[in-house]
């Protein structure tokens, strides 16, 4: 009989520092195991190794440490942390250490998953090509998301980032396809007040019966917040490529998560980078953003959307910064844009998705969507540089053609990128609001769009015809 199966216990924690304990004289102990922490009075904590050597163990604990003394038994269970999985999953809500918070018993499955799987083999991923409908103009127009894309939401502290969150979830459907469409949705260090939010909107819209809930709420033990997308992404996994189901994560905040990365760092008293966060902070996000995409031979695809705060609005620190790296663009919200009522405040210039044009076109979403999208671009990049001489020079100063495209850049904004919270546009309704605003420049203008596809989709000639 093993040492485990005997169920040993150690009584050897040398350490308490924070969410981690030192266990000193250990014997085969192995990198990710699960570990029993027991109280003297008979409680027991989750926890897993976080780091290993001849004679001692370094583990961080899924709980409250505080009020633990050196009395403490640890005994190493020889498992990973595994999760049941099972197509009853969807239309249930967890917390972040995968208990149930709908007042349903816990899953039962004869299959469990370790959550801390291997990033796809980038051999074996399909190239994205499918275009999902969020419903958000400024997205589906100008930042389209394809399916098996990793596409984030650079967001600060009071933007509506939940609410925009919620209405992807909501409505986001691959249009022209039967196909099934899930949404596992994970939430790390809200608040309580914004979780009833997530659930009530999942709820009332009937979201709920199509998505698995994983909920970390901010007076939960921060380490359970480095677990949460992981359990999310094992999840999105199993629906997507055992059960050929099409699944969007989303996953916010994600500054969040790299705060109680950092808070272990320091408890460990590794050697910092900037801002304190630890140097692994890129191979340690990329663990969870890269085991999202398409693989070759399989039905079924993952999709990405992390949310995360920049803290002052700065795009420059590190978890913007790094995410921005690993992920194939990203979404920016502009408090200035919110001030002036703008839903969702959306930055279209600086925001991106890299794989857009694998993802449009004829068979897709329609012909003329690509130059429809460079004509707005360049027509607002226009408009937003008339703003800034504005300044300088007052209206009266400007040229005709500059107060035209002024104008532009006004409508724009308050037709194109302002929508209702509860407002889920198709493609062709985006597309037409587009040209709508671009028949307010003369035709020379549209030097981005083809004459033929001018001549179908301009309103003066459609009216026409």
């Amino acid at each position: 009989m093993s040492l485990r199966e005997a169920g040993l216990v150690y009584k050897t924690v040398r350490e308490i520092r924070g969410p981690l304990l030192f266990v000193e004289k250990v014997r085969d102990v192995a990198y990710d195991e699960v570990v029993r922490v027991i109280t003297p009075d008979g409680e027991e904590v989750l926890g897993s190794v976080l780091d290993v050597s001849r004679d001692y163990a370094l583990i961080q604990v899924y709980g409250e440490t505080g009020g633990m003394d050196l009395n403490v038994g640890v005994h190493f269970t020889g498992e990973t942390l595994k999760i049941p999985v099972s197509d009853e999953l969807i239309g249930r809500i967890f917390s972040g250490s995968m208990k149930p918070l709908d007042g349903m018993p816990p899953p039962i499955s004869t299959d469990e998953r370790d959550i801390h799987g291997g990033v796809i083999n980038p051999a074996a991923r399909a190239v994205p090509s499918e275009f999902i409908q969020t419903g958000v103009s400024a997205i589906d127009g100008m930042n389209s998301l394809v399916r098996g894309q990793k596409l984030p939401i650079f967001s600060e502290s009071g933007l509506p980032h939940n609410q925009l969150a919620a209405q992807i979830a909501r409505q986001a459907t691959i249009p022209g396809r039967e196909e099934e469409f899930a949404i596992v949705f994970a939430a790390m260090g809200i608040k309580h007040e914004e979780a009833e939010f997530f659930r009530r909107e999942f709820e009332k819209t009937g979201a709920l019966n199509r998505s698995v809930m994983i909920l970390n709420l901010a007076d939960d033990p921060p380490i359970e917040r480095l677990i949460t997308p992981r359990i999310a992404q094992t999840v999105a996994e199993y629906l997507a490529f055992d059960l050929d189901m099409h699944i969007l994560v989303i996953l916010t905040d994600m500054t969040n998560y790299a705060e109680a990365l950092r808070s272990i760092s320091i408890a460990r008293e590794e050697i910092p980078t900037r801002k304190g966060y630890p140097g692994y902070l890129y191979s340690d996000l990329a663990t969870i953003y890269e085991r999202a995409g398409k693989i070759k031979g399989k039905k079924g695809s993952v999709t990405l959307m992390p949310i995360l705060t920049m803290p002052g609005g700065d795009i420059t620190h590190p978890v913007p910064d790094l995410t921005g790296y690993i992920t194939e663009g990203q979404l920016i919200l502009q408090r200035d844009l919110f001030l002036r009522g703008i839903y969702p405040p959306m930055n279209v210039l600086p925001s991106l998705s890299r794989l857009m044009k694998d993802g449009i076109g004829e068979g897709r979403t329609r012909k003329d969507h690509a130059d429809v999208s460079n004509q707005l671009y360049m027509a607002y990049a226009e408009g937003t540089r008339a703003r800034g001489l504005v300044r300088i020079v007052g209206v009266v100063g400007l040229s005709e053609r500059e107060r035209r495209y002024l104008e532009f850049a006004d409508r724009f904004e308050r037709e194109f990128v302002n929508q209702g919270i509860y407002e889920n546009r198709t493609i062709e309704q985006t597309l037409d609001i587009a040209w709508d605003l671009l028949s307010m420049l003369p035709e020379e203008e549209l030097i981005r769009i083809r004459r033929e596809y001018i001549k179908e989709f301009h309103p003066k000639y459609r009216r026409a015809g």
